[in-house]
């Protein structure tokens, strides 16, 4: 209880810095609840001084002011038909304003919603962008993404629906409670009737808190199994080729159709407990009337009670009944919020494990060497790299090898800081990496992997990610480094050419082409090419291999090789195999020794 307590304050604590709009429609709100409370006044004079012809009496043993007593005398003085006139024209009056009013808080209460929506949204992908590799390996997109979109909108309701009921239904409940109070004083109304509501109308949220309580849970598991469609739906859209490739639609079908009939349960089990609530409420609500209409029945042919008092009394208690009931929803809401709140925080509340220190400083420019110093690396289990020690020289290519599974991406992830060794340090210049700001060490880095990520976004702005200032001349020099000049003049709109989701339109030796364009563009002193050409045709790797051996020029370069045939020319070359360093020399060196690279290296030559 106490965890729901600070969370819901904390989701509510995202609407302080719109805190204007949320006074504009609280003010909206007293005024529409003071109207909605004292429309049933009217009821007194039509239906004693115009349908009955009696005069409205007012209880002689309380003190009431003097401009009460004379208005009351005033409206018995009245013709009954002029004072229909009069009450049929308040009456337009009154319902022009209190609609008036009741839109404006409506209006406001939704707009304050979307603006928090909006900033939950944008602290949720900035965090997101600031997290690490290891945290995104350990949560899938399509999970993230229903963070975003699909809790989101929970969220939002919460705030449009849910905190203006919380806010106005209260109001709603004291003003009718003050005007029921006023007139069984004034019309000296027996207090039974008041004791009578007191005691019936908690009635009404009991059966409420029991239902919300279990739709908290289905809310959480409703919520995952959205999560799970999701990743469903990303992984068919990424890898359609697939599917088809392999005639698996009728099984990809069936398991999306297993997942979504899961999800529409879990719906339908909360539809079941929200639409309950209601029918529980209306039969609560019988059994308060019937309690109230017995005892106005005695007091009514026992003559205490005027029908006009009677009817003003039965039609506020009514008008009460909605904001209970509508509070009794809203708690429901609630428990769907909070369950949405609780995964949101989950992300905003996580610490990336790859951290910046308060008094990291800018990192020069590579002058010297960087060394890799007794690092041990592990996931979770067992360590992926154990005892990795080298060094690579300002200007030199290090190629790195090894089976599948040998560890080679994890080492070169250590450089630009996407994880943290577990032991040991790696140095630039004699300064470890972790002293220093990610910013300037990744500026210093340029990545080309075989993954060839592009964006949704014209070519032009492909190549220049990263840079907000650039000069055409400068994309096209780059271009032309990487072989991607050529099929670029080809496209419909050249340069600015949108080249759709993950660089669809293009081909994969084009793809390449663009990312080492991307690297040339940003000119980094340290560069990594992690196989870039392994998913390459004859003709695209040549052309790619080309570009990659321009970009490498007077760089200090990490390769991680999947053709050993293009890393001969390597100033040096590490072997791996399950995480530790086997072999490290040049490639006549290795081939000399007799050993695992030879091995590698002739299979490769066999093969082709």
């Amino acid at each position: 209880m106490k965890k729901d307590i600070r969370n819901y304050k904390r989701l509510v604590g995202f609407v302080s810095p719109h805190k204007g709009v949320l006074i504009f429609a609280f003010v909206c709100m007293i005024i529409s609840s003071v109207l909605n409370s004292i429309s049933p006044i009217a009821l007194i004079p039509v239906v004693d001084n115009i349908m009955t012809g009696d005069d409205i009496t007012i209880n002689p043993h309380i003190p009431i002011p003097q401009f009460v007593f004379r208005f009351v005398e005033k409206v018995n003085a009245m013709d009954p038909m002029v004072l229909l006139k009069v009450l049929l024209i308040g009456a337009l009056v009154y319902f022009l304003l209190r609609n008036l009013f009741v839109f404006f808080q409506a209006y406001l209460m939704n707009d304050l919603s979307q603006r928090v929506i909006r900033d939950v949204k944008d602290k949720l992908y900035r965090k997101l962008l600031s997290l690490s590799m290891r945290f995104f390996g350990e949560n899938p997109t399509a999970k993230l993404m229903s963070r975003i979109t699909y809790d989101a909108a929970i969220i939002r309701d919460s705030i449009s629906t849910g905190l203006l009921d919380l806010m106005l239904r209260p109001m709603e409940l004291i003003s009718h409670l003050v005007a029921i109070i006023a007139i069984v004083l004034i019309a000296g109304i027996p207090l039974q009737f008041l004791f009578t509501t007191v005691i019936l109308f908690p009635l009404l949220l009991l059966p409420v808190v029991i239902i919300s309580r279990r739709l908290r849970k289905i809310t959480t598991k409703s919520q995952e199994k959205m999560g799970d469609i999701n990743t469903i739906l990303f992984e068919i859209m990424t890898g359609i080729r697939i599917v088809k490739a392999f005639s698996m639609q009728e099984y990809e079908y069936e398991k999306f159709k297993k997942q979504n009939n899961s999800f529409y349960k879990l719906e339908m089990k909360s539809v079941k407990r929200m639409n309950s609530i209601s029918p529980i409420n209306e039969f609560t609500e019988a059994i308060f009337l019937v309690c109230v209409l017995y005892l106005a029945g005695m007091h009514i042919l026992g003559g205490k009670l005027s029908w006009g008092s009677f009817l003003y009394f039965v039609t506020s208690v009514l008008l009460m009944v909605k904001p209970v009931k509508r509070l009794g929803k809203v708690y429901a809401i609630i428990q769907k919020a909070l369950a949405s709140a609780e995964r949101v925080f989950d992300i905003l509340d996580d610490t990336p494990d790859i951290g910046q220190k308060p008094e990291a400083k800018e990192l020069p420019i590579l002058k010297g060497q960087i060394e890799f110093k007794d690092i041990f690396f592990k996931y979770d289990g067992d360590n992926v790299l154990k005892n990795i020690n080298f060094n690579i020289k300002k200007g030199d290519i290090l190629a790195i090898v090894g089976p599948s599974g040998a560890g080679k991406t994890s080492l070169v992830n250590l450089v630009p800081r996407f994880y943290d060794p577990t032991r040991g340090a790696i140095l630039l210049d004699g300064v470890d990496l972790r002293d220093v700001t990610l910013k300037s060490l990744r500026d210093q880095i340029g990545i080309v992997t075989q993954e060839m990520l592009l964006f949704n976004d014209t070519v032009l702005n492909n190549i220049t990610y990263g840079t907000s200032k650039h000069s055409r001349e400068e994309v096209v020099k780059a271009a032309k480094i990487a072989n991607a000049h050529e099929f670029i003049m080809r496209l419909p709109d050249k340069y600015n050419t949108i080249i759709g989701e993950r660089g669809y339109r293009l081909s994969g030796g084009e793809k390449q082409r663009v990312s080492i364009a991307r690297a040339i563009f940003k000119n980094p002193p340290v560069l990594i090419f992690d196989e870039a050409t392994s998913q390459l045709d004859t003709e695209s790797e040549r052309l790619v291999q080309e570009a990659i051996d321009r970009l490498m020029k007077g760089r200090t370069v990490f390769v991680i090789a999947h053709r050993l045939s293009t890393i001969t020319h390597a100033n040096k070359i590490i072997v791996l195999d399950r995480g530790r360093i086997k072999e490290t020399g040049t490639h006549k060196e290795l081939l000399d020794k007799n050993g695992l690279y030879r091995k590698l290296y002739e299979m490769q030559f066999q093969q082709r």
